[in-house]
């Protein structure tokens, strides 16, 4: 028999009530200590107090996301009672305009229904600070209103300084919140930078932003994003690996034969060519979330989860992808354009038509490249990676084939071809596992069929939907770095994506090939893996 943490009465384990905490499991007599129990674990997990200050306020990034998914967390009882929000832009704004602006995005981007109370006490809450990012005046107007929101809202000097700004303003302002104090923490009060990627353009530019932050900054407060590890089934893929002995005893190169990582969007470059331009398929996808997936799913299991310990870990995978030689990039490697063709019967612009696309551009929108790690744990086991715009469909997903028995028992009696087990991770759209296996066909005779099992996150009941960004948030505000990117982790990727794009740099047209939008890219791709006896799963 056990005792109700909550009214001590004693009760049967059998057929209480009960939820875990700390790795013990708590029962209860009935749902009113349960739910009492859970409202003190949910106040336990709350954010301490804190400012949070978004440069870039009137951007895009804060409207569809960063301020829905702030909303949330107060909703989820995650952020303290004691916070506030200051925006910073260039835009002219008084308070009011700015709450006017806010509730206007909160209307047409929320995920969740509004309460208008709760809404009312975020609005409340809300400043404006507008001026230049270079002025030092903004800083100390700046500086002021932290210092009124600590005598309002109660917020103990703790402030998050979110850039959701164009790469080439991360040093002037992280170098003007240092010259004006605003970074300086004198424990117990914390002062952290978030920025969103790309972090740098190459190796080089990459080692001059670290170095420019390191000046003004402790690496501990620099929180580098990537919205792609705040997905649900990203985060759960060291849970699955780490916590179910059956997984990790077979992920090594004895068990698995090769993995696929495919980040696909059916869309276009939706007006984004200014950007585009600069920066192509390889840098926008692949050199961060995608070699930051990789690095995710292949580390060696860390000897804590806490922020460090993991990112230790990544860093040591990264370090040990092999650095592709020339002759590495042309044979192992593919990029691709989407030219003009239809898609459901409407006519689709090729890339080279796009507003503001330069005239005979060589910039990649699809790419693709097998890599290779080079230690105790994965030697010989092929990692095949591709992105791309205007593909067959919207999917991330990460495909684990593991190698098929050595003796094909049933190879003459399945119904369907005999392939490997597949173990498929969905990031997005839909978030769930799929492991692939064979089984036998009801009857008399021995026929074997492929059958999935599948958890898919409807499975744990209906959850409001989110941004993407409240995990993020959440965490940077908490001081947890699991999900960040380290220096020495941005510099590793580099140091695998360099080689790469000055191969290709030295050859634009060589290697280009054209590819119709709707499909999974130029046929290269595919020979990629025909030549290694696989393919695609999608």
């Amino acid at each position: 028999m056990k005792r109700d943490p909550i009214c001590g009465m004693t009760v049967n384990p059998a057929t209480a009530l009960h939820a875990e905490r700390d790795g013990e499991t708590h029962f209860f007599c009935g749902d009113d200590c349960l739910q009492q129990f859970l409202n003190a674990s949910a106040a336990s997990q709350r954010a301490g107090p804190c400012v949070i200050v978004i440069f870039g306020a009137s951007g895009d990034l804060t409207k569809r996301k960063l301020l829905p998914a702030l909303c949330n967390l107060v909703a989820g009882g995650l952020l303290s009672e004691d916070f506030a929000i200051i925006g910073v832009g260039r835009t002219e704004w008084s308070d009011n305009d700015f709450r006017q602006q806010m509730r206007e995005a909160i209307a047409e981007f929320a995920t969740q229904k509004m309460d208008p109370a709760l809404w009312t006490n975020i609005e409340q809450r809300l400043r404006y600070c507008s001026g230049s990012y270079t002025d030092p005046e903004t800083y100390q107007r700046l500086s002021t209103m932290l210092e009124e929101s600590n005598a309002k809202q109660h917020t103990s000097g703790n402030a998050l300084f979110y850039l959701s700004v164009p790469p080439i303003s991360f040093a002037p302002i992280a170098q003007q919140l240092h010259a004006s104090g605003l970074l300086k923490e004198v424990p117990p009060v914390w002062r952290r930078l978030v920025i969103e990627k790309p972090f740098g353009h190459d190796l080089a530019s990459a080692r001059e932003l670290n170095a420019t932050l390191s000046a003004s900054l402790a690496e501990s407060q620099i929180f580098r994003i990537d919205h792609y590890l705040g997905k649900e089934t990203a985060q759960n893929l060291l849970v699955f690996r780490l916590g179910n002995s059956m997984i990790e005893p077979v992920w090594n190169r004895t068990f698995i034969d090769h993995v696929e990582i495919t980040a696909a969007e059916s869309i276009g470059i939706e007006g984004r060519a200014a950007f585009y331009e600069t920066a192509g398929a390889f840098r926008d996808m692949m050199q961060t979330h995608m070699l930051m997936l990789l690095a995710l799913i292949t580390m060696e299991p860390p000897a804590s989860l806490s922020g460090e310990a993991v990112r230790n870990e990544k860093a040591k995978l990264l370090e040990a992808i092999r650095i592709p030689k020339p002759e590495d990039v042309m044979r192992d490697t593919v990029r691709g354009q989407y030219g003009p063709g239809e898609i459901a019967g409407k006519p689709i612009d090729g890339y080279a038509e796009e507003p503001g696309v330069s005239l005979g551009s060589t910039v990649e929108t699809f790419a693709a490249a097998k890599l290779w790690i080079d230690n105790w744990r994965w030697a010989g086991v092929p990692f095949y990676l591709r992105t791309g715009k205007r593909l067959a469909r919207r999917v991330t997903e990460i495909v684990v084939h593991f190698k098929s028995p050595p003796l094909s028992l049933f190879g003459g009696t399945e119904c369907s071809p005999l392939g490997p087990n597949l173990l498929i991770m969905h990031i997005q759209p839909e978030e769930g596992i799929t492991l692939q296996m064979r089984a036998k066909t009801p009857g008399p005779t021995i026929h074997t069929q492929a059958v999935t099992l599948d958890f898919d996150y409807s499975q744990f009941g209906k959850t409001p939907p989110t941004t993407g960004y409240e995990k993020l948030l959440y965490d940077a505000i908490t001081g947890d770095g699991t999900l960040f990117h380290r220096s020495d982790m941005v510099e590793a990727a580099w140091k695998i994506a360099d080689p790469i794009l000055s191969t290709w740099a030295s050859n634009p047209r060589k290697h280009l090939p054209i590819y119709a939008p709707g499909t999974w890219g130029p046929s290269n791709a595919d020979q990629l893996l025909a030549d290694d006896g696989q393919w695609w799963t999608a």
